[in-house]
């Protein structure tokens, strides 16, 4: 993997971006809060679940898969949330996959993507999506809390992606309330789960932290299951035989 992994994405955003319509805004879709949801039931290592075809690291994942299929899965075995890749160049994914899904499940929703724009937001928001993915690498501080507090006011949860410390520390002044920790290093893509639990030394006791990435194993999930709310997992329930048994085994009970 390059090393311009992230830059190339953002050019390509930016691109899309300046191609794209200010879209009216369309009635929120309702379901519960995550945010509360995984305060209230924080005995249990919660399963943020992904529906993604492929990526750039791993290459073709499932392309045959039926995502909404795959969503309601999901949904029946106790995933917490769906996360949605809607990428097209890099991931295979699609704002139509968001919308389909979206229609089908009735629990939240991430629109998973390289947001740096509000036009994307209101796009997310209109496709069904109830949380949005900000990631602290691809902006600045400005445009991350400018970004972050557009999303809210929309009624939409953010989900602030944190590789490193100097990000953690930005995404707790910007008020984040749902943290993500991604074990992935943008600039390698190589993965480390050692990124989540040095970060969890730092985390404070008002917001809920998120793990994502590397995490294929209930040994995985065990390592992060006493700092973490949830943990948020893609390929390896894109390639389990059972996604039931896969998010059973993910499903950490803390008691």
């Amino acid at each position: 993997m390059s090393q311009e992994f992230l830059p190339t994405i953002l050019k390509q955003k930016r691109q899309e971006v300046a191609q794209m319509d200010y879209e009216e805004l369309q009635p929120l879709r309702e379901t519960y809060r995550l945010y509360d949801f995984l305060k209230a039931h924080s005995e249990q290592l919660q399963v943020i679940a992904e529906v993604k075809k492929a990526s750039p690291s791993m290459g073709d994942i499932n392309l045959e898969v039926d995502i909404v299929q795959q969503a309601k899965d999901y949904q029946a075995n106790g995933a917490v949330m769906i996360s949605v890749l809607t990428d097209e160049i890099f991931f295979k994914g699609h704002i139509d996959y968001l919308r389909e899904i979206s229609s089908q499940v009735t629990i939240p929703t991430l629109n998973k993507d390289f947001i740096i724009d509000e036009k994307q937001i209101v796009r997310a928001r209109n496709a069904g999506a109830t949380v949005i993915l900000l990631i602290v690498a691809a902006l600045s501080e400005e445009r991350l809390k400018e970004l972050y507090d557009f999303a809210t006011s929309l009624g939409l949860e953010v989900l602030v992606e944190t590789h490193n410390l100097p990000e953690l520390e930005t995404a707790h002044r910007i008020g984040a309330q749902i943290i993500g920790v991604n074990n992935r290093n943008l600039v390698t893509f190589e993965v480390d789960i050692n990124t989540s639990l040095e970060l969890s030394t730092h985390f404070k006791a008002h917001p809920v932290y998120i793990s994502e990435s590397a995490i294929f194993t209930g040994q995985d999930a065990g390592l992060v299951a006493p700092y973490f709310n949830g943990i948020l997992v893609g390929t390896a329930l894109m390639q389990a035989d059972s996604v039931s048994q896969k998010i059973k085994e993910l499903q950490i009970d803390k008691g």
